[in-house]
């Protein structure tokens, strides 16, 4: 038996022991929910806990299913919660907002329901910024989620709540949402795996009408652990037309490969953006990693001419399309934020979103062209080092004014635009001890690839063993 605690075991070892009757879902389900009750109510990452009398019945039964020796699904008695924007049939979902504060959905979104028959236990929910709005997570019905690493500071977001769940061994695995960022920046920020997958990946039925870039996606401690849970989600749908044909099973193992001679694009800023220089240095300490995996790593990046415009306006265009009714129907009750970038959708112009398509297209042949002679590419995931949980996002970086509270996250929402799968992988510590993520991206529907490499970084690293000390006091 591992003398690690059992909150922070591998999501994989514990199915394994639970299907093996060493560990009951039971037990482990206690061990998680008196981890909640010690450490949540200091970082606020899980809302709408269920009761322990509703939850210990549930893995009661799990237990009995492995006694009966039933077939069980991959996730078999792991506790997990619920990003706060997607569907729970009889679980509160509030989108993160005052709006939503009763709303219990009838249905599961896909990918919930899919989670659920392959065996996981939800619990309740994590937290998000107002209708995922924004890479911190706050909002006015739960409050500010705070990073474990310094409680002083944001966990950024806006699938916050996930990533300190997971950094605290209060979730064995955790899903999320990513847009501009959000599976990507909070694991940045907090220590842990953060994956967008290619569209489609993850088929999705309830998508925000508009909404071009969104994805559901996997977080976790470990690549190993987000594959697993992966492998849960993925996997075609007819009703979905954007969904890939490959089976979720075969996500379910890390691909082991060599990276000899595999060619990486390194990138400090993309050529364009402003870089916090502490998180600029912890990343390239990282480089040589690479090299010595055998990578050809070279400086360069695509050319994203027009990539800023075209995001703002694709994502105003959804955020118009989703929530217009609840801008005429309770204004004074969303952050102006929301009300802003729900504005801006609506004065697009046939024009603009013409203008946006060209754009688009001649990204995507130039990121083709660019990832057709090199693998992958690697750069920072967050501009800056988490910063105070009470300012709402950078006014500015590096000297460099941010004009909108979009500007700060622009080193993950120009990858959202090449639909490419890319990942957040822990890459070090700042010297006053805050996490860093680097980047990795791939070419487009090369999902395994890019886990391949970031499960070859993690091993050789061990960054994302170091735990916060919230966690552990």
């Amino acid at each position: 038996m591992s003398s690690e605690p059992l909150v922070f075991r591998s999501a994989r070892a514990l199915a394994a022991k639970i299907g093996s009757r060493d560990l009951s879902a039971e037990e482990v389900m206690r061990a998680f929910l008196e981890q909640i009750e010690r450490i949540n109510g200091r970082v606020n990452a899980i809302v709408s806990v269920r009761p322990a009398a509703d939850l210990l019945p549930k893995a009661s039964a799990g237990d009995r299913k492995v006694a009966a020796g039933e077939a069980l699904g991959p996730l078999h008695g792991l506790p997990i919660a619920i990003k706060d924007l997607s569907l729970t049939r009889g679980l509160r979902t509030t989108f993160g907002s005052t709006l939503y504060r009763n709303f219990v959905p009838t249905s599961d979104d896909l990918y919930v329901e899919r989670v659920r028959r392959a065996g996981a236990i939800i619990i309740g929910k994590t937290n998000t910024p107002e209708f995922g709005a924004g890479s911190q997570t706050f909002n006015a019905l739960f409050g500010a989620t705070r990073n474990p690493y310094d409680l002083t500071k944001t966990c950024g977001g806006s699938s916050g709540g996930a990533a300190v769940a997971l950094a605290c061994g209060m979730l064995p695995i955790a899903d999320g949402t990513d847009l501009g960022g959000s599976l990507r920046n909070p694991a940045s920020f907090c220590n842990v795996v953060g994956f967008r997958p290619s569209p489609g990946r993850v088929p999705r039925l309830h998508a925000r009408p508009g909404d071009r870039l969104g994805v559901h996606g996997p977080m976790a401690r470990s690549v190993d652990d987000l594959a697993l849970l992966l492998s849960a989600m993925a996997g075609p749908d007819a009703r979905d037309p954007l969904s890939l044909p490959e089976l979720g099973s075969a996500f379910r193992e890390v691909p082991q490969r060599s990276f000899a001679g595999a060619r990486v694009a390194w990138s400090e800023r993309l050529g364009r953006y402003p870089v916090e220089p502490a998180v600029t240095a912890v990343c390239n300490a990282a480089r040589s990693v690479f090299t010595t995996l055998g990578c050809d790593v070279v400086d360069a990046e695509p050319d994203f001419e027009g990539v800023d415009e075209l995001f703002q306006t694709l994502r105003a265009e959804g955020y118009a399309a989703a929530l217009r009714a609840d801008l005429e129907r309770g204004r004074a009750q969303l952050k102006d934020t929301v009300v802003w970038n729900v504005e801006q959708g609506l004065k697009l112009t046939p024009a603009d979103m013409t203008r946006a398509a060209r754009t688009q297209a001649a990204l995507e042949a130039r990121i083709d062209e660019f990832l057709a002679t090199r693998e992958f590419l690697v750069l920072p995931t967050v501009q800056v080092l988490p910063f105070a949980v009470e300012v709402e996002w950078p006014r500015e970086i590096e000297g460099v004014a941010m004009h909108t509270y979009i500007d700060w996250m622009a080193s993950c929402y120009a990858i959202s635009c090449m639909g490419s799968p890319a990942i957040s992988v822990p890459c070090g510590f700042s010297p006053g001890g805050l996490p860093v993520g680097l980047q990795i991206v791939g070419r487009r529907g090369c999902d395994a690839e890019v886990l391949a490499i970031a499960r070859a970084f993690e091993q050789a690293t061990q960054f994302a063993r170091r735990r916060p000390p919230i966690a552990i006091d």
